[in-house]
């Protein structure tokens, strides 16, 4: 006999299904039956915890950009000089990619050609671009609002670009990917 789910349990199940499927077939060729079926429940069962497609999607981008931002936070605090926890807040960002592929893929990838989810694709990214601007102006106490979103902007988009790169070569150790980022990330931003 099965176990039955609670509402979160189920919804974190349909979450967890969704996310792979938008990673696989983008936003516009996802659907709430295949999403369904990967969940093990029914269509109605979606549309009792996401009122449409646009909301399930908007959920697990904001989610992926919370979690990501919190890992950051996490990483980057602390007493210990940069030079300890930048390395160390580059290796967290490529275990979450190492183990968040789809989500990953979904948040880093604009993979829809719906004009709507595409326009909350790019906000929620913007709103993450503007939340590690800051966080780096905490870190390293610049208070050039236009330079930091700069440079969190070269680094949201060199880490995004590594993250696919390394999407289509799962071939290279997490180590390698993290020496890269440190190399072109760090080494540029302490200068």
């Amino acid at each position: 006999m099965r176990k039955r789910l609670s509402a979160t349990e189920r919804r974190e199940v349909i979450e967890a299904a969704a996310t792979e499927v938008f990673a696989d077939r983008g936003y516009h060729g996802a659907s709430i039956d295949e999403i369904a079926s990967r969940s093990g429940v029914s269509p109605p069962v979606v549309y009792d915890h996401f009122v449409s497609k646009l909301d399930l999607h908007q959920r697990l981008l904001e989610r992926t950009r919370d979690e990501l931002l919190d890992m950051w936070r996490e990483q980057l605090a602390g007493d210990e000089p940069a030079e300890v926890r930048v390395p160390r807040a580059l290796d967290a960002w490529a275990r979450y990619v190492e183990t968040h592929p789809y989500a990953a893929r979904m948040y880093f990838q604009e993979t829809t050609g719906d004009p709507e989810a595409r326009a909350y694709h790019q906000r929620v990214q913007a709103e993450g671009r503007a939340a590690l601007g800051a966080l780096l102006g905490e870190q390293i106490g610049d208070g050039d609002p236009l330079g930091l979103e700069m440079a969190a902007e070269v680094i949201r988009a060199g880490l995004t670009g590594l993250a696919i790169w390394w999407i289509d070569h799962p071939e290279v150790p997490r180590e390698r990917i993290v020496e890269t980022a440190i190399n072109t990330v760090w080494i540029g931003l302490r200068r």
